[in-house]
C-alpha cells in the first residue's frame, strides 16, 4: 500500500521545466501586419499612404527589442512582412497621391480661359 502512494506522488508531481523556453510574443507584430495590409488594399486611396506609414512607425519599436534579444521573442516573421507591406503601401498611396494631383493640375489646367490669357 505504501509503494503505491510514492507512485500517486509522482505521478501528481508538476513539472515546470517546459514554461522556461515559452517565448513572448512580439509586441506590434500582429498590428504591424494587419496596417501593412490595409495599406496595400486601400493603397488607392489616400488611407493606404496614412496606414503605411502608421505601420512602418510603429514596428520600429518592436524590430529594437527583437534585434537586442532575438531568443526572447517570437513572431519577427509577421513583424517583418509587415514592415514590407507598409513599404509597398507607402509607395502605392505615394504614386496614386501623385497621380491625382497630377490629374488635378491637367483638369485645373484645361479649365483655364487660354484664349483670353494669350491674347493680352
Amino acid at each position: 500500500m505504501n509503494n503505491k502512494l510514492r507512485q500517486t506522488k509522482l505521478i501528481i508531481k508538476p513539472n515546470f521545466n517546459h514554461m522556461e523556453n515559452v517565448k513572448k510574443p512580439l509586441p506590434n507584430a500582429t498590428a504591424t501586419l494587419v496596417l501593412g495590409i490595409c495599406s496595400i488594399v486601400f493603397g488607392c486611396f489616400f488611407v493606404g499612404l496614412v496606414l503605411g506609414i502608421i505601420g512602418l512607425a510603429i514596428s520600429g519599436k518592436s524590430r529594437t527589442m527583437y534585434m537586442q534579444n532575438p531568443g526572447e521573442y517570437e513572431g519577427y516573421g509577421s513583424l517583418n512582412a509587415g514592415r514590407i507591406l507598409s513599404i509597398i503601401g507607402i509607395v502605392l498611396g505615394s504614386l496614386t497621391t501623385i497621380y491625382y494631383v497630377v490629374i488635378v493640375m491637367i483638369i485645373g489646367a484645361a479649365t483655364l480661359p487660354w484664349h483670353d490669357l494669350l491674347n493680352y
